[in-house]
């Protein structure tokens, strides 16, 4: 899939499991989400409350991939 097309949207983690990652859309929806590999490379830890920056396919929106968190 081409980069143009995916949707990137802010969100807020709300909990945090092995592999997955609840995020809160600042729309109000709840979706899971998963670190995009740069992230997972260089060691980048996400937090319950951290303000995260997510990329969605517009074919499935309950599933994300976390590319940039905000430094708090």
């Amino acid at each position: 899939m081409p980069k143009g097309d995916c949707l990137e949207i802010e969100g807020v983690v709300t909990d945090i499991f092995k592999d997955d990652i609840k995020i809160k859309l600042i729309n109000g929806h709840v979706i899971t989400g998963y670190l995009a590999g740069k992230l997972r490379i260089n060691n980048i830890r996400v937090m319950i409350g951290d303000k995260v920056r997510v990329e969605m396919s517009p074919y499935d929106l309950t599933k994300g991939r976390i590319v940039w968190r905000d430094k708090n």
